[in-house]
């Protein structure tokens, strides 16, 4: 059972001394695989044609005017304008502009490109990165690269595509800020157009409407007043006037009925200076009363100055007839007579005028009663006009501050002090090639070499039958041995041994200095 354990234990443990003979006897298998796959993938690393990369950084620069006084009226979002106008650049057109002005991707004795091979082709030569703040994250420029056989065309097409990438800037720009301020152009001018119906509107409502305006309440009502007073005043000049009638009547019948001469201190003679002097007062005062709140052009003005005037001349020939009369007519005789049917006469007129007076005063109490009763329903009519008025104007007035700031923005972009993209970097002129990368060439053909050569070492121990030390015997034997017969050497074997060892020996050394100058001469050619 001992030796049972023993032998699992040994089993467990890793036996270096056996790898170690692995080695001595299979290095040749390792190192000339290894040599070989590293020759052929270093090989090919100069027998791919070098391609040369052109490098160039645009700045993104901000507009020289705040936007606290002038506001851009393009896109904030950088990054999906660049996106768009990386399309736009990298269009087949675009492409094929530089390709033919170039010449690139010539035959060169191969089949010849199609156009859309070619496009493909120089898409994926050409590399454009954002560049980002640290602190913020925003971009703050952009980086293109291309790659080319030829190190001069690869600047030359790098060239081209930052002139593409700032020009088409700059025309993106103004464009879509003229577009911006011709949209808003055209808006206001529809704007301005529909204030000049919402004011002809108005104007026309207004017009028809003249003196039911809620803006004409107050002088309606003053005017109202005015009329209502004037028409009492003419009611209580009929009542005069009906009793001054009546009088006369009873005067004249009396005379008629009874000619005895009266006294002239018992009545007052109409057509006496005194009786004219007592009218004459009366229709003055209502002249003043009315011109305090008329003007002279009022129409009871003029027709009561010209009764006035008319009044006075009846006075200048009463005055005139008692003077060639004298102070000895007494009694009353045919004259008197006819006198006092005169005036009955005058007072059925001015009845007349009177009461044609206060018709025409109660029509137009009527009248701005109406306009009075009418001014609610015309003021919200107006109200609904002013408000749509009021809307108009304020979508006019937004729409003329918005087209004024776009055409601040669009002279500014033309003045090229808006936001632009400026050359920071130009393109670089490449003095190695950025493919292949011999070293990491030799790398990579130093691990397949590996792979290569530890793969051969397995198989061939794998497939090898022969037993080369004392375990593979004691693995072999189903029996456990009992002694050991040591092995007999010769010098002819030793020298042998040594001969393998140096070959051995030499030939890793020879593998390495090989690996280690072509890598050096990989690293000194770029």
């Amino acid at each position: 059972m001992a030796e049972v354990y023993e032998t699992e234990a040994s089993k467990e443990k890793v036996d270096f001394a056996r790898y170690i003979d692995v080695a001595r006897r299979r290095h040749m298998y390792f190192l000339v695989p290894l040599l070989l796959a590293w020759l052929l993938v270093w090989g090919v690393s100069w027998v791919l044609a070098p391609r040369y990369k052109s490098s160039t950084q645009i700045l993104v620069s901000e507009p020289t005017m705040s936007k606290n006084y002038v506001v851009p009226n393009v896109d904030d979002d950088l990054q999906a304008r660049l996106q768009s106008m990386q399309q736009q650049i990298l269009s087949r057109t675009r492409l094929l502009m530089i390709i033919d002005s170039m010449h690139l991707y010539g035959s060169g004795g191969r089949k010849p490109m199609t156009d859309e091979e070619k496009v493909t082709q120089m898409r994926k030569e050409i590399a454009i990165d954002l560049v980002r703040d640290a602190q913020n994250g925003g971009i703050t420029g952009f980086k293109i690269d291309y790659s080319a056989q030829n190190p001069r065309v690869a600047q030359q097409v790098t060239g081209q595509l930052a002139g593409l990438f700032i020009n088409e800037n700059q025309q993106n720009l103004l464009k879509e800020s003229g577009d911006t301020t011709k949209f808003l152009e055209v808006e206001l001018a529809k704007a301005s157009a529909d204030l000049a119906t919402m004011d002809a509107k108005k104007k026309a409502f207004e017009a028809t409407h003249v003196g039911t305006l809620p803006t004409q309440e107050a002088s309606n009502l003053q005017i109202l007043t005015g009329l209502q007073a004037q028409l009492t005043n003419e009611q209580d000049a009929v009542n005069n006037a009906t009793q001054q009638r009546a009088l006369h009547q009873t005067m004249i019948q009396q005379l008629r009925t009874n000619p005895t001469p009266v006294p002239r201190s018992a009545v007052v003679d109409p057509n006496s200076v005194e009786a004219f002097d007592i009218l004459l007062g009366k229709l003055r005062d209502q002249l003043t009363d009315l011109r305090s709140r008329y003007t002279d052009s009022y129409p009871d003005v003029i027709k009561l100055r010209v009764e006035i005037a008319q009044t006075e001349k009846q006075r200048d020939a009463a005055v005139a007839a008692e003077k060639a009369k004298g102070d000895k007519l007494a009694g009353v005789d045919s004259l008197t007579l006819a006198q006092l049917e005169a005036q009955l006469k005058s007072d059925e007129v001015e009845i007349a005028n009177r009461k044609t007076s206060i018709a025409g005063l109660q029509a137009r109490i009527a009248e701005y009663e109406g306009r009075i009763n009418a001014e609610p329903a015309s003021e919200q009519q107006l109200a609904d006009i002013n408000r749509g008025y009021e809307q108009s104007q304020a979508n006019y007035n937004d729409l003329l501050k918005k087209k004024q700031d776009s055409q601040m923005a669009t002279n500014m972009e033309e003045n090229l002090q808006g936001e632009r993209f400026t050359l920071l970097d130009p393109p670089s002129l490449p003095t190695k090639p950025d493919f292949p990368n011999r070293l990491e060439f030799c790398a990579a053909g130093l691990l397949v070499g590996l792979a290569l050569g530890s793969f051969s070492v397995i198989a061939f121990e794998l497939t090898d039958d022969r037993l080369h030390n004392e375990a593979d015997i004691k693995d072999l034997l189903p029996v456990a041995v009992i002694c050991e017969v040591p092995e007999v050497s010769n010098p002819s074997d030793e020298l042998v041994s040594k001969r393998k060892a140096f070959i051995g020996w030499a030939t890793a050394a020879a593998v390495i200095v090989i690996i280690l100058a072509g890598s050096a001469v990989s690293y000194l050619h770029g």
